[in-house]
Order: C-alpha cells, then structure tokens, then sequence
C-alpha cells in the first residue's frame, strides 16, 4: 500500500512544481520532501520524476502515481461530503416484507422515487426467515415480518396488522351454515395457507367455525405464486385465505366474495433492522408510507 502522506507531498509537488514551495506549503523542510518523494519511487519501484537542475518533468510513471493520487484525493472529499450530508431525497433504500404485503408497499415506494428520482427503492419479496437473516447481515436495512425475532442482534417493533380474508368464489350458494359450507368448497392450498386458516378460525368469532380444524378441510389444489392463488377461487374450485391486499390487487375481485366475519382477523406485523443501526434521514418518509398504508389497510 502506497504511503498516503508521500502521496500527498508528491501531489503536491507536482502542483507546485517547486519543491519549495511545496515545503511551505506542507510545513516540511525542502529534504523532508525531497525524502518523501525518494521513498514514493522506492516503493513504487520506478522513477517519478526526471529532474533537470531545480526543476523536474514527470515520467510517464510519475504521471500515472499523480493521477492516482489526484483519484485518491477526489475519493476523500467525496467520502467528507457524504459524512456530512444526510441527504433525505437520495440514496438507497432495501426493504424486504412478504409478496402480499409488497403488493401495497411497492406501488407507494415507487411513488416516492418518482418524487425523488436520487432515491433507490430495492424491495425484496421472502419468508420471515430469509428476512431475518438479511437484516443480521446487513443486506438489507429494514424487513417487515409477522413472527417477533429474539435475536438480540436485531431491533423488533411492532408496527401494525395484516388484516387476514376468508375469500370465496362469488357463484358460492353458502346455506348459513359456513363449517359446511368450507368443508364443501374446499381449500386451495398455498405456502402459508394452513397458518393463515388456523389463525382465522381461531380469531373470526364465528361459533360454527371454532371447531372447525383445518386439517379436516379437503385440499382442492395448490399454488406457490401469490398472484395466482386466487384464479381457482375466482374459478369456483374453492376458498382460501390470504391477507386482505391480495384481494384488491387481484384483477378479477369481481369474482370473489370476502366473509364477513363477527370479529376482524389480522396477524401483527414486526418492523427489523440492526440493534443500534441509526438509519439514514431517507427511511424518515419510507416510515411514514409503511405506518399510512398499515393503518389505512387496517381500516378496510
């Protein structure tokens, strides 16, 4: 690794153009400089300067080390500036949440940096563990997650809900009786759907239903991609359950029919990032948009 001290009196040096001068300038005497610079060529192993009584030229090395230099002067102040401006309308901004949850936030993200066009928004789409583990190793600055972390590497907050839907087909004939009537339509499976199925007949406040397992319900398909979950219910080929932003990004809502339940079901959603991390002055409004979006969905 180049000196970065003898860098500096060479840049200077060649500057100047005076070793003099350069010695003023540095508050070094003119055999320091002279010193500094021989140890340059030394360690870079070539001769930076043709010299020519008290004046020199630079060799074709000498010019490369001096653009290097110059490079690496550019580089500090930049680095400075950075330091010393916490620019809110600018920078990178790495989220990760659930592929439902995405379907709301990355709309309004991407409304922010239409704002702001400096900002770059990077959304991830994972399950909670894929989350957790990019927030411990800092390949993303915030996740969104419905289960609390205990690690204490990490900074868990509750944020808000996810309001969870009992979705139908709209051609369902449903005879009052909705135990049997789910066990007839049958359930179209999906990654998280015996979760989401076992928290809604645990907190819908339908008598009918809390004795209802969900392992006594018959599968009637399955599907791993959000988007599509939905197409066989529209189909009339079963039920499901998904948060509530599925539904009213699906295209064909038309086709659906959501369960009103006696009491709203939601599952609790968990912001992460770093213990300590301080987050740049740019997540101020990226908050904001999470908390506005949260509450306005809980409120469907």
């Amino acid at each position: 690794m180049l000196n970065p001290q003898w860098l500096y009196t060479f840049k200077t040096l060649v500057d100047t153009g005076h070793f003099t001068q350069t010695a003023e300038r540095l508050h070094m005497t003119q055999p320091g400089v002279t010193q500094q610079v021989k140890k340059l060529e030394e360690t870079c192993g070539h001769a930076l300067l043709k010299r020519e009584g008290k004046r020199f030229s630079l060799t074709e090395q000498g010019r490369l080390v001096y653009q290097y230099a110059l490079q690496q002067a550019a580089d500090e102040a930049h680095l400075l500036e950075q330091l010393s401006r916490d620019d809110p309308t600018a920078g990178v901004c790495r989220l990760a949440c659930s592929g439902a949850l995405a379907l709301t936030l990355y709309p309004a993200l991407l409304a922010l940096q239409a704002k702001y066009p400096s900002l770059v928004m990077q959304l991830e789409v994972a399950p909670k563990a894929a989350i957790t583990r990019a927030v411990l190793a800092g390949n993303i600055d915030l996740g969104l997650v419905t289960q609390a972390a205990e690690s204490p590497e990490l900074d868990c907050s509750a944020v808000g809900c996810e309001p969870l839907s009992l979705i139908l087909p709209a051609g369902a004939e449903l005879t009052g009786d909705i135990a049997a009537d789910l066990l007839s339509l049958g359930l179209i499976r999906h990654p998280d759907a015996e979760h989401y199925l076992a928290l809604y007949l645990a907190q819908c406040g339908a008598q009918a239903l809390r004795n209802l397992a969900p392992k006594d319900v018959p599968e009637r398909g399955y599907i791993n991609q959000l988007q599509q979950i939905l197409l066989p219910v529209a189909q009339g080929l079963g039920f499901t359950v998904l948060p509530h932003s599925a539904v009213q990004a699906f295209a064909e809502r038309e086709q659906l029919q959501v369960w009103p339940a006696p009491q709203p079901v939601s599952e609790p959603l968990y912001l992460l990032k770093r213990r300590g991390r301080e987050l740049p002055a740019r997540f101020s409004e990226v908050l904001a948009i999470i908390q506005r979006l949260l509450q306005r969905a809980e409120g469907h």
